[in-house]
């Protein structure tokens, strides 16, 4: 079936996920319309049960797992293939939190591995939307025991001990496994993470869900995830214009910044990767192998490892590009 066809520029329907923090502003900035109270928008997933759909080209209509199914290391690149297999590794999102989410917590790679045979959570924030004195939750103030936190929870006092952070657009935060968090009220991002769905709820505001009963809590998976540890999640970088701007690495995945106030070619020398651009600003037409694909805020294009080149036409736009490393 695929064997006279080419790799393209893909994008694929968003899958849009209600919740209880949830706004409008996926529908209003980014246009997807999907009811009331949308507080993600999954782009690009390989996770079971939400997987992508092609949206654009020969391929529409297909999921992403058909697509590594049929491509494998021509999609992801040879050395992703060989860890990965037919699993994705990244999952891309925008959040729209109009209240406060739950304070949660992920496992790392080996307490995922143990209890879900999953991976664990990674994941980077790029704010792209703040309100005046919005706030992300990012860890404890200082150091404290498991004791003191099992204590302060039991008497709801846990949030006494919690950093909050403020932010504005183009903030940038990698949040490791273990550390304590939730996106405060009035906060639109990008996030970027490994390919997982597991996620310990801690505290809630007390707060019940669209059918009056409050969310499950994981008291007690949680408490052996947690780093105790203060932390400083928040990504120093300089603004640059029309250059590659590195704002995040791990061992998941790469994140660069690329600002740009006129058109631009670029050549895609990465490690034998895939390549993944979320645009946060402004609108463009990406053009690879002949493929032009139009981007508007909130718009998300997967470029296959076997693409070599590609042409970012506009005059204002900001793209993250995110590869693995």
């Amino acid at each position: 079936m695929t064997a006279n066809l080419s790799l393209y520029p893909l994008k694929f329907e968003p899958i849009l996920k209600e919740k209880v923090w949830g706004g409008d502003k996926l529908q209003t900035l980014f246009n997807k319309n999907g009811g009331d109270n949308i507080g993600e928008s999954w782009e690009l997933s390989g996770v079971s049960g939400d997987v992508s759909v092609i949206s654009n080209g020969s391929f529409s209509g297909n999921s992403l797992s058909w697509l590594l199914e049929e491509f494998k290391e021509k999609l992801v690149g040879e050395r992703i293939y060989s860890k990965f297999g037919n699993t994705f590794p990244l999952l891309f999102k925008f959040i729209d939190a109009r209240e406060t989410l739950s304070v949660q917590v992920h496992p790392d790679d080996r307490l995922a591995k143990e209890r879900h045979n999953s991976f664990g959570k990674t994941e980077m924030w790029y704010i792209m939307e703040a309100e005046k004195e919005a706030s992300l939750i990012l860890g404890f103030k200082e150091k404290i025991t498991p004791e003191e936190y099992s204590r302060l929870l039991s008497e709801k006092k846990l949030h006494t001990v919690l950093n909050h952070t403020l932010v504005q657009r183009g903030d940038a935060f990698i949040l490791t496994p273990g550390t304590v968090h939730a996106i405060g009220a009035g906060i639109v991002l990008a996030e970027i993470q490994q390919t997982s769905d597991i996620t310990y709820r801690i505290y809630d505001w007390d707060r019940p869900d669209k059918n009056g009963e409050l969310r499950e809590l994981h008291t007690e998976e949680a408490l052996s995830a947690i780093n105790f540890e203060s932390q400083s999640p928040r990504i120093e970088y300089e603004e640059k214009m029309n250059v590659p701007v590195q704002i995040g690495k791990t061992n998941y995945f790469a994140v660069q910044k690329l600002s740009l106030s006129k058109p631009i070619e670029k050549k895609l020398d990465f490690s034998d990767s895939f390549k993944v651009y979320m645009c946060v600003e402004g609108k463009l037409t990406l053009v690879s192998e002949g493929v032009e694909v139009p981007m508007e805020t909130g718009e998300t294009v997967l470029i296959p490892a076997t693409l070599e080149n590609v042409k970012f036409n506009t005059h204002s736009a900001t793209l993250l590009e995110v590869y693995i490393p």
